[in-house]
């Protein structure tokens, strides 16, 4: 087997693996699906009153289409994996990193496939619930083309590989750390704030967008509800895209740079 299709296949068995793996959850998947549609209600009705509030319109969302921001973000909660993940760090305070440092797989790809695998089966059955209940109750303001669900598939890909690259990140601290809680609250605070899973970015006062633009956190939850929902259509949407695969590549390459330092640390000390 040539090295190009060995990759692939190791990729999409670690993808299976994933799906797999989350799938086994299903109690715990019916619980998350209740609770994000319980918060969705809550957060679409908030998002309506502060509309209304505001006298109809509020950054170019109206009352509906400001519901349908929040149902989306709800929705979008569980694949894009905003809460965070902490595998690797346990992984590496165990020692366990040693068994994976010596498979014949790059740990970073192997773990990344993993996640995709569990982005894929959390997409359905998290995500259809609120929006479902969204649709019965306050309406989805949604687009009848076609374009925009092509580029959302795109975006929503982007998304997961991106969040995972951030997480990797702050798991890879674990290296030189021995107490993770600061950083990963840091993460949380900036993540829930600036990816826009609260309120839409559009709303914030200019220097904060401005200062959430240059972080890759918008790309996890913003981008894709504007291109899902047409917010962003043509070069707009397109030019949202790149910037999300432009974070991907960066974050990547920092990890496995960051990772490759960690590794050896790990050597050094005898782990």
């Amino acid at each position: 087997m040539s090295p190009v299709r060995l990759r692939i296949a190791v990729v999409t068995a670690h993808i299976a693996m994933g799906f797999r793996r989350w799938s086994t959850y299903r109690l715990a998947t019916a619980a998350g699906a209740f609770t994000n549609t319980i918060f969705g209600l809550i957060k679409a009705y908030i998002t309506i009153g502060a509309i209304g509030a505001a006298g109809g319109t509020l950054g170019g969302y109206d009352a509906v289409t400001g519901a349908t921001y929040a149902w989306l973000a709800q929705a979008l909660l569980a694949p894009v994996n905003v809460f965070g993940w902490q595998e690797l760090a346990l992984r590496i305070r165990t020692g366990d990193i040693s068994i994976d440092l010596a498979r014949p797989v790059d740990p970073q790809l192997a773990f990344m496939a993993a996640d995709l695998g569990r982005a894929a089966y959390s997409f359905i059955p998290r995500g259809a619930p609120p929006l479902l209940v969204g649709a019965l109750v306050t309406g989805l303001a949604l687009p009848a083309t076609p374009l925009p669900y092509l580029l959302a598939a795109l975006s929503l890909l982007l998304a997961v590989m991106v969040s995972f690259s951030c997480l990797w990140l702050m798991n890879l601290t674990a290296f030189w750390l021995l107490d993770l809680r600061g950083v990963t609250t840091l993460y949380m605070v900036a993540c829930t704030f600036l990816s826009g899973m609260v309120v839409p970015i559009h709303w914030f006062p200019e220097w904060l967008a401005t200062a959430a633009a240059w972080t890759p956190f918008p790309s996890l939850i913003q981008t894709p509800i504007d291109v899902i929902t047409a917010r962003a259509e043509g070069t707009d949407a397109l030019m949202l895209i790149g910037t999300q695969a432009l974070w991907l590549s960066g974050l990547i390459i920092a990890g496995r740079l960051v990772f490759r330092t960690g590794a050896k640390r790990l050597v050094v000390q005898g782990g």
